[in-house]
C-alpha cells in the first residue's frame, strides 16, 4: 500500500524534472529566434526605407547572437539542434538583412546586374564561412574568417554613411567583407568568455536597457558600433598582410640562400 501511495508523486516530480530539462534546454534557443525575428524585422524596415531603425535590428541581433551560446554553456544545455537554428539565424540576420540594407541605400542607382550580384555574394560567402565553422575544427581562442555577424554588423552600420560614401566603394566594402568571411585569417573568439549562471535572470534587462538606448539614438548608436566593429575587422586584414609579408620574406631568404649555395660550389 506504501509503494501505491507515493508511486504518483514519483510520477509526478520526474514529470516536472523533465519539464523543467526541456525547459531550460529552450531557453537558448528563445534567445536565438529573436535573433532571427530582429532580422526579419530589418528586411522589412530595410524595404520601406527606415535605415536607421533597420540597422538597429541587426545590432540588437548581434547582442542576441552573443548571448545564446554564453546562456546554452551556463545553463549546460548545448546541443547540435541549437547549433544548426544558430547557423540558419545568422544566415539571415547578419547575411541577408545587411545585403538588402545596402541594396535599398547605396545600389539602386547603379547597373541593376552589378547591384544584384554583389548583394548576393554577400549572404552566400557568410552561408559558406557558417558551414566551414560548422564541420571544420577551429583554432582554440580563433575564428578561421571573420564571423557573420561582424561582417553583417559592419555592412549595416557602413549603409548608414551612403550620403558620405559613394557606390564603388560600398561595392569594395561589401566584396571585402565577403572576402574576409571566407578566408583564412585568425580573429580572436571573444565567445567564449561565459556568463555566470546567477547573471542569467538579469540578461533580459540587459537587452531591454540596449533596445531602450537604440530606439531613443539610433543614428548615434550604429555609428558608435560602427567603430569597433570595423577595428575588428582591420585587426584580420593587419594580420593577413603580416603573413603575406613573412611569406615573402621567407621566400626572398630562400631564394638568397641557394643562390649563395650556388655560388660557393662554383
Amino acid at each position: 500500500m506504501t509503494d501505491k501511495s507515493k508511486s504518483p508523486t514519483i510520477d509526478v516530480r520526474t514529470y516536472m524534472n523533465e519539464v523543467n530539462i526541456k525547459m531550460t534546454k529552450s531557453i537558448p534557443n528563445m534567445f536565438t529566434l529573436g535573433n532571427l525575428f530582429l532580422g526579419m524585422i530589418g528586411i522589412i524596415l530595410a524595404t520601406e526605407g527606415r535605415t536607421s531603425m533597420a540597422a538597429i535590428m541587426i545590432i540588437i541581433a548581434m547582442l542576441l547572437d552573443g548571448l545564446d551560446g554564453r546562456v546554452a554553456r551556463a545553463l549546460n544545455a548545448q546541443s547540435e539542434f541549437g547549433k544548426e537554428l544558430d547557423s540558419l539565424s545568422d544566415v539571415i540576420s547578419f547575411g541577408v538583412a545587411p545585403a538588402l540594407i545596402m541594396y535599398t541605400v547605396a545600389f539602386t542607382d547603379i547597373n541593376t546586374a552589378l547591384a544584384w550580384t554583389v548583394t548576393a555574394i554577400f549572404p552566400m560567402c557568410g552561408a559558406l564561412r557558417l558551414a566551414r565553422f560548422n564541420v571544420r575544427p577551429g583554432i582554440p581562442g580563433y575564428f578561421i574568417g571573420l564571423p557573420i555577424p561582424a561582417a553583417g554588423g559592419v555592412l549595416a552600420t557602413l549603409a548608414l554613411f551612403h550620403e558620405e560614401i559613394t557606390a564603388p566603394y560600398m561595392i569594395f566594402a561589401v566584396l571585402l567583407l565577403s572576402y574576409l568571411m571566407v578566408s583564412s585569417v585568425k580573429y580572436p573568439n571573444f565567445k567564449k568568455i561565459g556568463i555566470p549562471k546567477t547573471a542569467i535572470k538579469f540578461t533580459p534587462l540587459v537587452i531591454i536597457g540596449a533596445v531602450m538606448v537604440a530606439v531613443f539614438f539610433p543614428e548615434q548608436t550604429s555609428m558608435l558600433i560602427f567603430v569597433p566593429l570595423v577595428l575588428y575587422a582591420g585587426y584580420g586584414l593587419k594580420q593577413n598582410f603580416r603573413r603575406l609579408n613573412r611569406k615573402n620574406r621567407r621566400k626572398k631568404d630562400d631564394r638568397n640562400s641557394d643562390e649563395a649555395y650556388q655560388s660557393s660550389d662554383r
